[in-house]
């Protein structure tokens, strides 16, 4: 099975974390950006990420993609089955893939992928809003939300964590991060997610192409 992307992008790194909780090995191939096999584009005809073969069948969309995975290999079960679990897990999983996305897009985007990766003009007014005003109404809902199982749902690892987790996993690559004396809970409950071996590893190499290109392009403080 071939996940088409990066891991840069929450929505991969969701695709192969899931399939690594649930003992599965996904090939991960570069795609994106204008890269990608015939397959990537036949997967995704809107060159999107992350796409995804597995023998004849192609699709895309992370949220697609591990519904997929889940159907055909249902243990360990990531999405309950048990409806309100179930649908705890679909909430937080739209949760991580709009709200926190839109706020790490913004900051992600304009602070390493159109500076950094396309050379690109960025929006330094965009990203310090997001930061400064979309981030801190999730991390006070996380805050409050958070069991002290540590986990979203059932008291253990789900989709839901999953989800939630990524987006901050691409943002700690540039130093955006939970301040853990305003929101001690979410900074140890994302810190305690990404330090499974899952989230580890991927988190580690991402971090470091981050470095190798120069980090995060910040605006210039004024004297």
């Amino acid at each position: 099975m071939i996940v088409y992307g990066s891991t840069l992008s929450p929505y991969v790194r969701k695709c192969m974390v899931f399939g690594a909780e649930k003992g599965l090995t996904l090939e991960l191939q570069q795609a994106g950006l204008g890269r990608g096999s015939p397959d990537f584009d036949a997967a995704s005809p809107f060159g999107k990420i992350p796409a995804f073969k597995d023998e004849d069948f192609l699709i895309s969309d992370s949220s697609a993609i591990v519904a997929y995975l889940e159907a055909k290999y249902p243990e360990p079960n990531l999405i309950p089955p048990e409806p309100r679990a179930r649908a705890r897990t679909i909430w937080y999983d739209e949760l991580a893939d709009t709200m926190v996305m839109a706020a790490g897009t913004a900051i992600f985007g304009n602070r390493f992928v159109l500076p950094r990766v396309l050379k690109q003009q960025c929006d330094h007014e965009a990203a310090d809003h997001a930061e400064r005003d979309l981030l801190p109404p999730l991390f006070d809902y996380l805050e409050k939300v958070i069991p002290a199982s540590g986990f979203l749902v059932e008291d253990r690892l789900t989709l839901a964590d999953i989800a939630v987790a990524s987006p901050f996993a691409t943002l700690g690559c540039i130093g955006v991060a939970a301040d853990a004396s305003r929101y001690p809970r979410t900074a140890a409950y994302i810190a305690a997610i990404l330090a499974r071996p899952s989230f580890a590893s991927i988190v580690a190499k991402d971090h470091a192409v981050v470095a190798a290109m120069g980090g995060p392009v910040t605006a210039p403080q004024l004297a």
